[in-house]
């Protein structure tokens, strides 16, 4: 049987053409994923007030009826813990690697200050970005080491930071969605399976495998690359378990492909990778696959027409 898929798209791009290729197709979960980067707190609380104030409603609906299920997939930390509180607790910030307390990325995982934050701020998030499949997708910071080396931090690997940010999440999240699980991202620095640190009931393993070869499968045994990206993978399934394990991957991520910057480039599916891989992860027991699919909106149409993508969409 073949793995349900999902697209993760950015929210500006959920509109009648999308609304096209879903109509009939197998996908089965829409993700939106604001903007990340810099600006990535400003974009995700662009998407809380529109949600709050009810924009999204009609689309919302849409989906709705359409029998596909809505999620949001993002890179919340700095929305979590926002960059001005370092002047009254730097104590919850990192420390980096020459011992200084900096307010750019993530949090000191060993600030139980930091962590009640982050969680009353996930509950707040979660009153109005509700997934109706109550999977939540709350992400630390897109940046490779970036992670504390304080006296107490250090001696926990990337792996147990992340994870011991994630239970701590899911907590505040449970308290408006008691139906609530949250996701482990095991991506670049946080592919290791956690050390020190167990996953609480409802954390769930969502894994991106960013630094592979996008061009070659990843059960091909001759593509070094691939075989470091996919090492990790069955000790993970092992640690977070099979049941809700999902692949989120980049076949259709045509912002990556256009190296983030408009206007967006051609695309072309690799179908022979596309369809090995899909076989790979079901052999593996992944529950389910989605993709991401930015940079194919109205602008890329209006440059190229439509892309061939059918292949994901409805095969």
């Amino acid at each position: 049987m073949a793995l349900p898929r999902g697209v993760v798209i950015h929210p500006d791009e959920l509109g009648d053409q999308w609304f096209s290729r879903l109509c009939g197709s197998a996908i089965k979960t829409v993700g939106l994923h604001p903007v990340g980067g810099k600006k990535a707190n400003e974009s995700l609380e662009a998407l809380f007030q529109a949600v709050k104030r009810g924009e999204c409603d009609t689309k919302f609906e849409k989906l709705k009826q359409m029998g596909i299920a809505l999620e949001y997939e993002v890179h919340a930390m700095s929305w979590l813990l926002p960059r001005e509180l370092f002047a009254t607790h730097p104590d919850w910030f990192r420390e980096n690697e020459a011992g200084e307390r900096v307010a750019d990325f993530n949090l000191c995982v060993s600030a139980p200050g930091a962590l009640t934050y982050v969680a009353d701020r996930a509950a707040e998030l979660a009153q109005v970005l509700r997934p109706t499949t109550h999977r939540y997708h709350l992400w630390i910071d897109d940046v490779r080491n970036s992670f504390c080396h304080c006296e107490k931090c250090r001696n926990l690997t990337p792996s147990d930071q992340a994870l011991t940010v994630y239970n701590a999440l899911l907590k505040g999240i449970r308290r408006v969605d008691p139906l609530a699980t949250q996701c482990y991202l095991a991506y670049q620095n946080t592919e290791a399976t956690p050390v020190s640190v167990k996953p609480d009931e409802g954390i769930f393993l969502e894994y991106a495998p960013f630094d592979r070869d996008f061009h070659t499968p990843l059960s091909d045994k001759s593509s070094e690359k691939n075989q470091r990206e996919t090492a990790p993978v069955p000790e993970l399934l092992r640690f977070f378990g099979k049941e809700n394990a999902k692949v989120l991957e980049y076949w259709l991520d045509n912002s990556l492909f256009s190296k983030w910057k408009k206007p967006p480039q051609a695309f072309v599916l690799d179908l022979p990778v596309l369809r090995e891989d899909l076989l790979f992860y079901e052999k593996l027991g992944f529950s389910d696959v989605t993709v991401f699919a930015c940079y194919l909106g109205e602008d890329y149409q209006a440059l190229y027409g439509e892309p061939e993508i059918d292949a994901y969409l409805k095969d």
